[in-house]
């Protein structure tokens, strides 16, 4: 299941590629420290990755006959990099020796300069928001790392407790969705030649942010995947939907399969979205890949 969603990803992925080029030359571009840390952060922000933050972002605006910016792709490389700030953080937390197959910054070079590693790219993230001149950018770049920040911690002093599905999906929005809706609302910022439903654009940004999300926490109890433990989550205490909705840690194979349920409300919801959008490759892009969410 998950190499037939891989290989019909690449696909996808590739009508972006031009532009994903210039976007991971923008994500290292600044990057200055001491080596070895340099050589292996640059590896690390370049390994083979969806980079589904800034793909389909890509194909909504290339739907709408745009090509984008260098400003829109700056903006869309600073999600990049805020994304794999937090995935740096993410492994100190949960002690990781990998990442995409590779060794973790924290495993290579310990947790402390592991720390300073995601700081120092948000730092870099900083720097490269202010050179776009825009505050309205900037303020929603602020509250989406502040609400990254707030799930993680909420998600810390929750662990080993069956909360409520409402728990879930708010958490759900602030470590994953609220960053996928924001590489969406800056590119729509930065476009000053046009006028956005900027409504339509969040809800479907959110709503797929949360469905990537359910369906990553699905594939933790039923794939087995070599660079991470099986159930890592429910060894770790974070209980999902799959055990909310299933009502025990233990027995949660109804759960998954109501989870099933509830990601594609999330899908149905994106996709109603996007049906505003022309009909081109892009658009049918955009509904292969909500297709593909669901095949779980």
């Amino acid at each position: 299941m998950t190499s037939n969603f891989n290989e019909r990803y690449k696909k996808i992925k590739q009508i972006a590629d031009s532009e994903i080029e210039i976007i991971e030359n923008k994500i290292t571009e600044e990057i200055s420290l001491a080596e070895p840390m340099q050589s292996f952060l640059k590896k690390f922000l370049l390994a083979p990755s969806k980079r589904l933050r800034e793909v389909l972002p890509v194909l909504y605006f290339k739907a709408l006959g745009k090509e984008l910016s260098q400003k829109q792709l700056e903006v869309l490389s600073v999600v990049e990099i805020v994304h794999n700030a937090s995935l740096i953080h993410d492994d100190i937390i949960d002690e990781s020796d990998l990442r995409r197959g590779n060794k973790t910054i924290s495993c290579e070079f310990g947790n402390k300069l592991g720390v300073i590693a995601g700081d120092y790219l948000l730092s870099v993230a900083l720097s490269k928001l202010c050179k776009l001149s825009n505050v309205e950018v900037i303020q929603l770049f602020s509250q989406t790392i502040e609400k990254m920040c707030i799930g993680e911690v909420n998600q810390n002093f929750s662990r080993f407790k069956v909360g409520t599905i409402e728990d879930y999906i708010d958490k759900t929005k602030n470590k994953t969705g609220y960053l996928f809706e924001t590489a969406f609302l800056s590119c729509a910022m930065l476009d000053n030649s046009s006028k956005y439903n900027m409504n339509s654009l969040s809800e479907f940004a959110l709503n797929l942010g949360i469905a990537f999300q359910i369906r990553d926490d699905i594939l933790n109890m039923t794939t087995f995947d070599k660079t991470k433990p099986y159930n890592s989550d429910i060894e770790d205490g974070i209980y999902n939907a799959p055990v909310i909705l299933g009502s025990k840690e233990d027995n949660y194979s109804s759960g998954i399969e109501k989870t099933k349920g509830l990601l594609n409300n999330y899908i149905q919801k994106a996709g109603n979205e996007i049906k505003i959008l022309p009909e081109n490759k892009f658009r049918l892009a955009l509904e292969e890949f909500l297709e593909l969410l669901g095949n779980v």
